[in-house]
C-alpha cells in the first residue's frame, strides 16, 4: 500500500532554526522544550488524578462498573457537541492564549474536587458534576493543543513531537499511577487532585514563556459563515481521511475500553486492590512507552506508513482479545505491553498522518473532527463496557472491542485499496507534482 504524503507547505517564523534528524529532534525547538517541559510535570499530575478518581468514583458507588463507566462517559460527552465548533476557533484564535485558559480551567476543576473530597462532603454526583465540567475545558483544548504541534515545531518535525508528546505523556503514565496507587492507600484521593491542579501550574507558564515570533503559524482564518460545515465538506471530499476517520472512531470507541476495564479487572476480577490497579495502568504504560518511542525512531524515516496504521490496528484488535482470555494477573500484565505498543502505534501513525495531509488553514477544523472521532465514541464504549461487565462478565469487553477493532482494521485496509484503485493518472500526477515542488522548497532554503 502506498504511504501518505504530505503536500502543503505554511509560513516559517523568523529566525527559525533548520531541520534536523534524530530521536529527540524537536526538543531543538525553543517553544516546544517549554512546552514539554511543563508537560511532564502536569501529566504525571493528570495520571494520578486519573487513577484516584476511578477509585473514588467505585467506592462512593459501591464496586459499581456502571457508575464507573457513568464518570468516563461524562468526560467525553462534551466532544459530542463541542469539539467541532472548538476546531473552528483553533483556525481563528491564538492556539497558545487559547490553551492558557483552558489549562487553567481544568486545574480549577481538580482543585475543587481535592477539596471536596478533603472535606469530607464529596458525593457521586458532585463527581459527575466536575467529570461534565472537565469534559468541556477538555473539548475545546484538546484540537487546539493537537493542531499547535504543527507551529511549535514545523512540518518537517511535527511527527517526530507528536512521538515524544506520547513519550512524554506515556512515562507519566509510568510514574503517575504507580505513585497514586501507593498514595490512595496511604493518604486517600483528596491531595492527588490538589497535586494536580498544581501541576498544571507547569504547562501554563511553559505556553506564557514561549517566544510567539517562532512559532511556525499559518494566517488565521477569518469569522466566517458555514466555516464548520466547510470543514467538513473538505474531510467529505477525501476518501483516504473519510476511511482513516471512521476507522479510529471503532477501534478508539470498542477497543480501548482499557481504560473502563482497567479498574473493574484490578478491583472486581483481580482483587488486587489499588496497589494493583496501578501496577497495571504502570505496565500498560511501559508498552504504551515502547509504541512511541519507536515511532519516534520511525519519524525519521519520512512521512507515516499506511501498512502500518492498518497492521497496528490488526494487530492491536487481536491483543485485546487475547487480554481478555487471560485467567491470572501475570498473564494479563504481560500481554498489556505488546496491547499497549499496538495502539500507541496505530494512534501515533493516525494523528501524523491526519496532521501532514491537510491544508494548514483546514487543520484546526479537521483536527476538530479527528478529536470528535477518538474521544466522541468514548461515552458509548465506556458505557457499554461497564454494562457488559456487570452483567456479562468482567472480561467480555475486552473480548468484544478487540473482536471490533480487528474487523474494523481489515475492512478499512479493503476500501483503502480500492480508494487508491479509483485515483484516476491525472489526481496522482496532480499529487507527485505538489511533492516534487514541496522538496523543491524545501531544498532551496
Amino acid at each position: 500500500m502506498p504511504d501518505f504524503a504530505a503536500t502543503q507547505e505554511f509560513q516559517e517564523p523568523r529566525d527559525h532554526e533548520p531541520a534536523r534528524g534524530g530521536m529527540f529532534a524537536s526538543l531543538r525547538v525553543r517553544n516546544y522544550r517549554l512546552y514539554a517541559s511543563g508537560q511532564i510535570i502536569s501529566l504525571v499530575g493528570t495520571w494520578m488524578q486519573r487513577i484516584a478518581q476511578d477509585w473514588l468514583v467505585l467506592k462512593l458507588s459501591g464496586d459499581s462498573p456502571v457508575a464507573l463507566g457513568i464518570a468516563i462517559a461524562l468526560q467525553f460527552i462534551p466532544t459530542l457537541g463541542l469539539t467541532l465548533w472548538a476546531g473552528v476557533l483553533a483556525d481563528r484564535l491564538d492556539k497558545r492564549k487559547m490553551l492558557i485558559v483552558l489549562q487553567t480551567g481544568i486545574g480549577a476543576c481538580a482543585l475543587v474536587l481535592g477539596v471536596l473530597v478533603l472535606g469530607g462532603v464529596v458525593e457521586l454526583w458532585h463527581v459527575y458534576v466536575l467529570c461534565l465540567v472537565l469534559g468541556c475545558f477538555t473539548a475545546f483544548e484538546t484540537p487546539a493543543r493537537q493542531s499547535f504541534v504543527m507551529e511549535m515545531v514545523g512540518r518537517d518535525q511535527v511527527a517526530n513531537a507528536v512521538a515524544l508528546n506520547s513519550m512524554t505523556f506515556n512515562m507519566a503514565r509510568i510514574v503517575g499511577p504507580g505513585i497514586a496507587g501507593y498514595a490512595i492507600a496511604w493518604i486517600g484521593t483528596g491531595w492527588l487532585f490538589v497535586v494536580n491542579s498544581v501541576s498544571v501550574v507547569a504547562v501554563v507558564l511553559g505556553l506564557v514563556l514561549m517566544d510567539p515570533d517562532r512559532l511556525f503559524r499559518s494566517d488565521p482564518v477569518p469569522r466566517a459563515r458555514g466555516q464548520l460545515r466547510e470543514g467538513l465538506r473538505y474531510v467529505r471530499g477525501r476518501p483516504d481521511l473519510t476511511v482513516l476517520m471512521g476507522l479510529v472512531f471503532l477501534v478508539s470507541t470498542f477497543g480501548m475500553n482499557i481504560n473502563t476495564t482497567l479498574p473493574v479487572m484490578a478491583n472486581n476480577f483481580f482483587e488486587a486492590g489499588p496497589q494493583g490497579l496501578g501496577l497495571l495502568s504502570t505496565v500498560l504504560a511501559v508498552g504504551t512507552l515502547t509504541g512511541a518511542a519507536l515511532a519516534a525512531r520511525r519519524s525519521r524515516d519520512g512521512s507515516p506508513s499506511l501498512r502500518l496504521l492498518l497492521v497496528a490496528g490488526m494487530v492491536f484488535g487481536c491483543l485485546v482479545v487475547l487480554l481478555g482470555l487471560m485467567p491470572t494477573m501475570g498473564l494479563f500484565g504481560a500481554v498489556l505491553v505488546p496491547t499497549g505498543i499496538a495502539f500507541m502505534t496505530f494512534s501515533l501513525t493516525a494523528n501524523a498522518t491526519v496532521q501532514l495531509t491537510v491544508e494548514p488553514h483546514m487543520r484546526g477544523r479537521v483536527m476538530g473532527l479527528y478529536m470528535l472521532v477518538l474521544l466522541g465514541g468514548m461515552p458509548l464504549g465506556s458505557s457499554l463496557s461497564g454494562w457488559m461487565a456487570e452483567h456479562i462478565s468482567v472480561p467480555s469487553p475486552l473480548i468484544a472491542g478487540g473482536a471490533i477493532a480487528f474487523l474494523a482494521s481489515l475492512t478499512a485496509a479493503g476500501l483503502m485499496a480500492r480508494v487508491r484503485r479509483r485515483e484516476s493518472p491525472e489526481a496522482v500526477a496532480t499529487t507527485s507534482g505538489s511533492e516534487r515542488s514541496t522538496r523543491s522548497e524545501r531544498a532551496g532554503r
